[in-house]
């Protein structure tokens, strides 16, 4: 079924999401396949949500591709995911380019095999000056890892002299960290019934809305997409203040009505959300 063109108008979006795309090698399982079907139809639920995104007028998707602890999967899994993933950016480039995207990838992505990381890193260099949505894939990434990389950047600039310790507060942390240059995780959606974040942005995330749905990655679509909006637009947002004092100050981080899919409901998920992804996050 095509979704195109049934973006729902008039809501309070996030800004930033991020996907932990999960649930593809139990999908493929349940239906007596193999492991690496399961992957490569959810590569077609990456296509439509990177569409309605970019539709929505969201300006950051992040989505966990490849984790760094993926390397110690079965090898034959491994290399699968990874021609998926060479498949995907060069099938999708004139997508991108033709809708303003700007490809961005965060992770270990030297560690990638030079079959994938030479299309990719083309790609994100020609993207580089596109506006109007940041697609970013999370490929050898680890939360954590995140962390003691830009902990790492952080220490060589001190000794270089360019940072001082009273210097350095979480705007200034922030700065060092790969997604400094993205707006805040606003939501965080992952698939599959798991309730953990597994090592995804964990610094992001402070304040990120959590949304769980039990729905398996290959099927999760857009009006799955608008469901997890809708969960988010419903709550209140108060950055530790307190209710009052966010209606005090006629913020916009209080809840927002419902967003009605234009597409079918999403078969009974609610606001319960998500193993394995483009590629598995776990």
């Amino acid at each position: 079924m095509s979704h195109e063109g049934s973006s729902p108008p008039g809501r309070r979006l996030p800004r930033h999401i991020g996907i932990i795309m999960d649930g593809n090698g139990r999908w493929a399982q349940e239906r007596g396949l193999p492991r690496l079907e399961g992957h490569r139809v959810g590569a077609e639920s990456v296509k439509d949500i990177v569409r309605a995104a970019r539709q929505l007028g969201i300006e950051a998707l992040t989505l966990y591709a490849f984790s760094a602890q993926n390397w110690a999967r079965p090898a034959d899994e491994v290399a699968g995911l990874m021609m998926l993933l060479r498949d995907y950016v060069i099938d999708e480039r004139a997508e991108i380019m033709d809708n303003d995207i700007r490809l961005r990838a965060i992770g270990d992505v030297d560690r990638l095999p030079s079959f994938v990381r030479d299309p990719l890193d083309a790609l994100r260099a020609d993207s580089a000056q596109n506006r109007s949505m940041s697609l970013v894939l999370a490929l050898s990434y680890g939360g954590r890892e995140s962390i003691v990389a830009a902990a790492r950047a952080l220490a060589e600039a001190a000794l270089a002299g360019t940072v001082t310790p009273a210097e350095l507060d979480v705007d200034g942390f922030d700065r060092f960290m790969p997604t400094g240059m993205l707006p805040p995780l606003d939501l965080l959606i992952r698939t599959s019934g798991e309730q953990r974040i597994s090592n995804f942005m964990l610094w992001e995330s402070a304040y990120a809305e959590l949304v769980f749905t039990d729905m398996l990655w290959p099927d999760f679509r857009r009006p799955q997409l608008y469901a997890a909006i809708d969960a988010y637009a419903r709550r209140e947002r108060r950055f530790g203040l307190t209710g009052s004092q966010v209606l005090a100050a006629g913020s916009d981080l209080g809840p927002e009505p419902p967003l009605a899919p234009a597409d079918d409901p999403p078969d009974g998920e609610a606001n319960r959300t998500p193993d394995d992804a483009l590629v598995p996050s776990e």
